[in-house]
């Protein structure tokens, strides 16, 4: 199998069973042994249609007769594949990607298309120095066709924050995000580290916050120098520095409520200089599995789990803990980046989070002890899952007041910080602070 019929499979899953494209291809990969060119060839097909879908079906409409809409799925896939690798993956000759995409046709079961997917891409081809631009310039829809986001979200974010801010957050959805690892540095000092990564000629980038992270181009995390010795562990800096403003210290007692797949529990840890107790909660009991896992490589034996539903009251934890940290189930509009299928998603669909978010944070609140700290977290970008979660809750628990918080030189308001792709180079990431009054 090669890269494009592995490519092919990744997005028929998506399409048929919501599966993440990462997932199928990992999968797919490892069953076929694919080596590590065709892997990363893979992996940028299928995640390049999904973050440039809306663009690329503009321009196959531009260039064939049938809308694509009312094309066979499959064969719109393979279009878009072929459209991939001439707008997006410049390293691969013409002539290759519409001769390699056509004879997909066959191995994929629709030998038929081949005329079509054939012309399609040569008239691509011959334009490419020239396709045509979409139009609407200074519109919401322009913007949701040319960065492939959902017209809803496009004309929220134009009439919120402007055209400008609204073009350059979904320019940054669509670049390339890093790898950002985090120094477990009860093993190693970063500076020790980073010796490690230039000793195998491993480029690498040291980001203005936080102190631990170090961010790669990309690569396969295992194969790192230190993966298997604990000297770090996979993290965006957004999440990283979330635990940093908790404001943790050794020997407290910390409750992450909502803890898969464990990075604020191996940070807090950390931050904690591994002495003290963490109770790290999730509903799935496999995930629970993999922090515990995490947790013994990293060398955290302060971290223990337990499988709890964060909405339902335990009389055991009430005002137990000198922090909780509550990064709750969310719609993920922080992380398209990095995971493109999720700006798929409907409004309609997203429509009960908050509810769900203010249960959680009302329960949990009743888990900090006085004086404590409450953390509020999500990896959206949405004022209804953030600030205003924060604000009715606030509103009703006036044993809470907010504290504020400064980021990279920028301060927070009411004790709540937005992390935004083109302003901080994180992931969109949201993070509240709280503290419980003494009494």
């Amino acid at each position: 199998m090669n890269a494009r019929q592995a490519a092919l499979i990744a997005l028929d899953r998506c399409a048929k069973d919501g599966a993440w494209a990462g997932a199928v291809l990992d999968g797919v990969i490892k069953k076929e042994g694919m080596d590590r060119r065709e892997a990363s060839l893979a992996t940028a097909l299928a995640l390049g249609v999904l973050q440039n879908r809306a663009y690329f079906d503009f321009l196959i409409s531009r260039f064939c007769t049938t809308p694509p809409d009312k094309l066979e799925r499959k064969v719109r896939d393979i279009l878009r594949l072929g459209v991939c690798q001439l707008a997006s993956l410049d390293r691969i000759p013409a002539r290759a990607a519409v001769n390699e995409t056509v004879a997909l046709c066959a191995a994929a079961g629709v030998p038929r298309a081949a005329s079509l997917v054939n012309a399609v891409l040569r008239r691509i081809a011959e334009n490419i120095k020239d396709l045509p631009q979409v139009p609407g310039e200074g519109t919401a829809a322009c913007l949701a066709t040319r960065y492939s986001h959902p017209l809803w979200l496009a004309e929220r974010f134009v009439a919120e924050k402007g055209y400008a801010f609204t073009e350059a957050l979904f320019a940054a959805d669509n670049a390339a995000a890093p790898l950002d690892i985090q120094i477990n540095t009860l093993r190693i000092a970063r500076k020790e580290y980073l010796r490690l990564l230039e000793d195998r000629a491993i480029p690498y980038e040291l980001p203005p916050f936080p102190e631990s992270c170090v961010s790669l181009p990309g690569g396969s995390v295992p194969e790192l120098p230190g993966y298997g010795e604990g000297l770090f562990y996979v993290q965006d800096r957004a999440a990283r520095t979330a635990v940093d403003i908790a404001g943790l210290a050794s020997g407290m007692r910390l409750l992450d409520a909502c803890a898969s797949p464990g990075g604020k529990s191996f940070a807090a840890a950390i931050d904690m200089q591994g002495r003290g107790e963490i109770l790290s909660c999730d509903i799935h009991e496999k995930k629970l599995a993999s922090v515990s896992a995490t947790a013994e490589r990293l060398g955290l034996d302060l971290i223990k789990t337990a499988r709890r539903d964060a909405r339902e009251f335990d009389p055991a934890c009430e005002s137990a803990f000198d922090a909780v940290i509550a990064d709750v189930p969310c719609s993920g509009l922080g992380v398209i980046r990095k995971k493109p299928e999720i700006r798929c998603k409907e409004p309609d669909k997203l429509g009960g989070l908050p509810a769900i978010q203010r249960d959680i944070l009302n329960n949990l609140s009743r888990y900090v002890r006085p004086g404590g700290t409450l953390l509020y977290c999500t990896c959206t970008i949405l004022r209804e899952e953030n600030e205003a979660v924060v604000e009715e809750f606030l509103s009703s628990h006036k044993g809470y007041s907010p504290c504020d918080f400064e980021i990279g030189g920028r301060r927070s308001e009411n004790g709540c910080y937005t992390f935004w792709p083109h302003i901080d180079g994180t992931d969109g990431f949201f993070a509240a602070k709280m503290r419980r009054a003494d009494s």
